[in-house]
């Protein structure tokens, strides 16, 4: 996707960093390593942060600051990326790998999200 968008980075204006945040499932040195491959000047332009998981210590710091919670412990950076793939896990097409070529499973995740933003700005007016 950044190869094919290439253009779009590298003309945001001078000083604009722009971050991609990523589950920790992905290698940051690697991504940084293939996006510097790609253009010297786009790896200024992309940061790439990682969302960790939560240690034990949060867990225990969560706990006390709330005792009668159970459960789920909020990471706010994890929680972004964790509720992407929970509102792409309810639209039929994205639950399973039906879409054969990649750039058709991209188009998906596109339209699925114009979507969830576009009913978000319509709850938020009303």
């Amino acid at each position: 996707m950044i190869r094919e968008n290439k253009q779009y980075f590298l003309d945001l204006p001078e000083g604009h960093c722009l971050t991609i945040l990523l589950d920790n499932g992905y290698h940051k040195e690697h991504l940084e390593a293939e996006i510097k491959h790609i253009d010297a000047e786009l790896a200024k332009r992309i940061e790439i942060e990682i969302a960790e998981k939560i240690t034990p210590a949060q867990r225990t710091v969560a706990k006390a600051e709330n005792p009668t919670k159970h459960g789920f412990v909020v990471i706010k950076k994890r929680w972004i990326v964790e509720r992407t793939f929970g509102w792409w896990a309810f639209h039929r097409r994205l639950a399973k790998d039906y879409e054969v070529k990649e750039s058709h499973a991209e188009s998906v995740i596109y339209w699925t999200m114009i979507r969830l933003m576009a009913r978000k700005i319509r709850e938020t007016q009303s």
